[in-house]
């Protein structure tokens, strides 16, 4: 009678080859020849935009959540993920131009870009306001923008929701909305900070990082609304999304997904499954 792989490796050696052959089958399961033979796909990032991608204390090194989760991702397929720094709203035209083969920047999956790249989801993450500590201003959504100078990174969604406020404040009578955006969230928090500006609007984990950085110079105010997916973003009918989707499904069932989650704290935003293009608007 033959020996099982278990008795004759040992149990531990089992379960080691196990996982090995699950990655494997992973790497394998359909990532295009071209990324292959690159073996090191280039990641655009806006690195501002803590705690999912910033700059690290060695003042180059691109850091944060989006990027553990991209090196853990690479490691499954079989490929390197080089992170390089972009502006935001320069991202989805590089891609479409082929300078990046794909983005982890904290983008949310709207059908608006669902028409021009793909998105495989990772976490989900809503809108917050932020304020300075000794404002009165008080922001519990956004129909309290209205008369009110708000601070956002440009090509963000929050730029679209603020200007859609805007005109529904001119509309009921109320003052507009003063949208100003700026290149990155840092020159956001700056225009806050200074008084240029009453109100920060960010994704719900970069908003609480950014209060939690500040040592009190910012606060959170109101609740987070229009909670919507993050996506890895890559580009159209590249043949990139089912096999990256089937990393992170790896990474879920494994536990490392939850690890790197709890590691920048933001489990509450955690997926139990991965999907392909599900924006609802």
């Amino acid at each position: 009678m033959k020996h099982s792989i278990s008795r004759a490796l040992g149990l531990g050696a089992a379960l080691v080859l196990a996982a090995i052959v699950t990655a494997t089958s992973v790497s394998a399961a359909g990532l295009p020849a071209k990324y292959k033979d690159k073996g090191v796909l280039t990641v655009a990032s806006d690195a501002s935009y803590a705690p999912m991608e910033f700059i690290g204390k060695d003042g180059k090194t691109i850091v944060g959540a989006d990027v553990d989760l991209g090196h853990a991702i690479g490691k499954v397929l079989g490929v390197k993920f080089k992170f390089v720094n972009a502006s935001f709203d320069s991202i989805i035209p590089g891609l479409q131009a082929g300078k990046y083969d794909l983005s982890m920047s904290a983008f949310s999956d709207t059908k608006k870009r669902e028409k021009v790249v793909d998105f495989v989801t990772y976490l989900v993450a809503g809108t917050s306001f932020y304020v300075r500590a000794n404002s009165g201003a008080k922001i519990k959504g956004l129909d309290d923008l209205c008369g009110k100078t708000a601070a956002i990174e440009k090509g963000t969604i929050q730029v679209d929701d603020a200007n859609a406020q805007s005109k529904k404040c001119t509309a009921a009578g109320k003052s507009a909305v003063t949208v100003s955006v700026f290149p990155d969230q840092n020159g956001a928090n700056l225009a806050i900070a200074s008084g240029r500006a009453q109100v920060g609007m960010a994704d719900s984990p970069v908003a609480a990082w950014i209060v939690k950085e500040s040592h009190g110079q910012f606060k959170l105010t109101g609740k987070a609304y229009n909670n919507v997916p993050y996506g890895i973003v890559v580009p159209k009918n590249s043949g990139l999304a089912k096999p990256i989707r089937a990393a992170v499904e790896h990474l879920i069932k494994n536990g490392e997904y939850a690890k790197i989650l709890n590691k920048w704290g933001i489990s509450q935003g955690a997926l139990k499954t991965s999907k392909i293009n599900v924006a609802a608007q």
